[in-house]
């Protein structure tokens, strides 16, 4: 009786070595792929069997039975992440299991460029390969709802830089980190703003960084430009910026700005209306909106391009058109 005992759990021991190698095995063979490289997303709330199958049918040749009784016995099962993700050749059973678990995502980027409109903001993010197109047939107002602001106007209220993304998120989540961004920044340099300023409010700060924003053309000419709008201000002297009056010209702006544009009234029309226009006219820079709270001290109150990127700056109207004829009045501003 004993010696068939033994013999049984020779067996055993000798079938359970066997399945453990095949597990192995299996574990850490490499799988063959449709593609080089295969994509794939992984919904929230999916559990390792429905994940696997969805694995397979994207192109990995696994067997998704296997794939979900390794996870389980790898004890992964239950840590799969949601998200969207690449394999390449070579990948083996576990190693997939593992980036699961891991969260080892895919991720896409997406640049919002300092002194775009919402409306190139919108474009980007619709026509994005990575994004989920969300906000198409939204309208401004529900988007704002949509990510939690309070403004009622989009324009300048997302903070420009590269944003990292799972593949197949949705433009609205992106939108709403950088309305978070653009909050946090104008919050701070609000906080640090000259006491002198005649900026009455945050937003008011944004409108003018956006103007800043699109007036510079040399970074070390930015808090020069942000005197001179300051001081404007300061004395209640109209801003007279063309691009306010672009900006309301709306995508009708045929580039070329005439006297015409100049001497027709709408809000943003800054050489017809005293003070701030009503909205920003594009995505400031985290340097914008420290220019617009912290400008140079300056008696300046006109600028021009010098058709180099660089401005000259004046402080009286004969000086001014001296530097308009000396530099052919291009249209450099002020």
């Amino acid at each position: 009786m004993k010696r068939l005992f033994l013999r049984l759990l020779i067996v055993l021991f000798a079938a359970a070595a066997l399945v453990a190698g095949a597990g192995w095995w299996y574990a850490h063979r490499p799988l063959a792929l449709a593609a080089d490289a295969v994509d794939f997303t992984v919904p929230r709330g999916v559990a390792m069997r429905q994940a696997a199958s969805l694995i397979e049918r994207a192109g990995v040749d696994v067997d998704a039975r296997l794939l979900s009784l390794l996870a389980r016995i790898g004890g992964r099962a239950h840590r799969i992440k949601a998200g969207s993700y690449e394999v390449h050749a070579g990948i083996t059973p576990w190693q997939l299991i593992l980036k699961l678990s891991d969260g080892d995502v895919t991720q896409g980027e997406l640049l919002l460029v300092e002194g775009w409109t919402f409306r190139q903001v919108r474009q980007a993010l619709e026509s994005h390969p990575d994004l989920e197109a969300d906000i198409a047939g939204l309208s401004d107002t529900e988007i704002l709802s949509r990510i939690g602001a309070r403004e009622k106007h989009p324009e300048g209220l997302f903070f420009p830089d590269t944003y990292l993304f799972d593949k197949r998120s949705g433009a609205l989540a992106v939108l709403k980190r950088a309305h978070g961004a653009m909050q946090a920044r104008l919050e701070r340099a609000w906080a640090a703003r000259d006491p002198a300023s005649p900026l009455a409010s945050p937003y008011e700060a944004l409108i003018l960084a956006s103007i800043i924003e699109k007036e510079t053309g040399r970074p070390e000419d930015r808090g020069l430009v942000a005197s001179v709008f300051s001081n404007r201000l300061r004395i209640g002297m109209r801003l007279q910026t063309d691009p306010a009056v672009i900006y309301g010209l709306g995508p009708e702006f045929d580039g070329r700005l005439r006297r015409v544009h100049l001497e027709t009234d709408h809000p943003w029309n800054t050489y017809i209306r005293a003070g701030l226009p009503p909205t920003p006219i594009a995505m400031p820079g985290e340097a914008a909106l420290r220019a617009a709270v912290q400008p140079d001290k300056s008696d300046f109150l006109y600028f021009v391009s010098r058709g180099d990127g660089s401005s000259e700056f004046s402080r009286s109207l004969a000086e001014h058109n001296r530097a308009v004829n000396k530099f052919i009045r291009n249209g450099g501003g002020g």
